[in-house]
């Protein structure tokens, strides 16, 4: 049986965004790291070397598979910001349209410039992803 890879660490959250690189992505991360505070009313915390989570979910599939989760999170990646919203996205296309630039992944969301999408629409989208979550699991501060 396969262990999670990715795990909470001890690593603080801010001393993490002081290591990233450019200047301008540890901003948007710090920026980042206030609006899912603001939003989730949880305490940041590391998963792994580079993403930062909030909350917290157990799961168990049908398969047996069980693990623990972050519930939402994001990575300043030097790409793009990765916004985690679990369990991936559903229908949030009225949510998305209002964003501003993007691409999705499965469960990522990818943005290019945190300035150039609508913070109020990115709050939204984060909610709609935590109320879908605690339909299919029990989402609990970390």
């Amino acid at each position: 049986m396969s262990s999670q890879k990715t795990e909470p660490t001890g690593q603080s959250p801010v001393s993490y965004l002081a290591s990233v690189a450019p200047p301008r992505r540890a901003a948007e991360g710090h920026a980042l790291l206030d609006l899912f505070g603001r939003v989730t009313g949880w305490t940041a915390r590391m998963w792994g070397p580079a993403i930062i989570g909030f909350g917290r979910y157990d799961y168990t599939y049908a398969s047996g598979h069980s693990g623990s989760w972050f519930a939402t999170g994001f990575s300043p990646r030097k790409a793009a910001l990765t916004i985690y919203i679990m369990p991936g996205y559903q229908d949030y296309s009225p949510i998305l349209a209002r964003l501003g630039p993007h691409r999705l992944g499965k469960s990522c969301l990818y943005i290019t410039r945190l300035d150039a999408v609508d913070q109020d629409a990115l709050s939204d989208l984060i909610r709609a992803g935590l109320a879908d979550l605690a339909k299919l699991w029990p989402v609990q501060p970390d």
